[in-house]
């Protein structure tokens, strides 16, 4: 009686050893996975604030404007330049 009881305390001794190795590797790889993934955050995050500098480099009237005049060939609205249009007049 005494052996089987041994036996089975053995085995279960065994068992809850399995599982706690287990745990601890799944714990690991979770771990691997969070530092991966804050990681990646901190990356985007750096990638973010430097498509916000670009967004507002790119957007001021100044640079707009001197793209229009060089690229586009556009010029100033001038008062001489500006054809006004009336309802039902000629």
């Amino acid at each position: 009686m005494t052996g089987r009881l041994n036996f089975l305390l053995t085995a279960l001794l065994v068992g809850c050893a399995l599982s706690l190795v287990n745990a601890q590797y799944q714990a690991r790889e979770l771990f691997i996975e969070l530092e991966r993934a804050q990681s990646l955050g901190r990356q985007l995050d750096v990638e973010w604030a430097q498509l916000q500098l670009d967004q507002s480099t790119l957007g001021k009237n100044a640079r707009i404007e001197m793209i229009a005049r060089r690229d586009l060939n556009m010029i100033s609205l001038t008062p001489q330049r500006t054809q006004y249009l009336t309802v039902g007049g000629k």
